[in-house]
């Protein structure tokens, strides 16, 4: 999320789309993680909070793609919502 918001916040700079292009493809390679962690057999967690989370990364991805075929700084805003909430979900979780 801090990648985005450094990129949205500094939208109009000429390496824009550099640091764009790095910001989406670093959270495209979290969100694999989290597709891996959730298709593992021996992950713990429900199947449901499982398929939601699936879902929710597909919808990631989707953003993703989307973004770098038409960039646009509004379209920036629920990615860095969702990886945010997910982000204190699972620092909550931690503690």
């Amino acid at each position: 999320a801090a990648l985005l918001r450094h990129v949205q916040a500094h939208w109009s700079a000429p390496e824009r789309d550099k640091a764009l292009e790095a910001a989406l493809r670093y959270n495209q390679r979290l969100w694999t993680f989290f597709q891996v962690a959730l298709l593992d057999e021996a992950n713990p967690l429900p199947q449901n909070v499982k398929s939601d989370v699936l879902r929710l990364s597909a919808f990631v991805d989707k953003r993703i793609f989307e973004v770098l075929a038409f960039p646009s700084v509004e379209k920036l805003n629920i990615l860095i919502a969702i990886n945010t909430n997910i982000a204190a979900g699972l620092k909550a979780s931690a503690a």
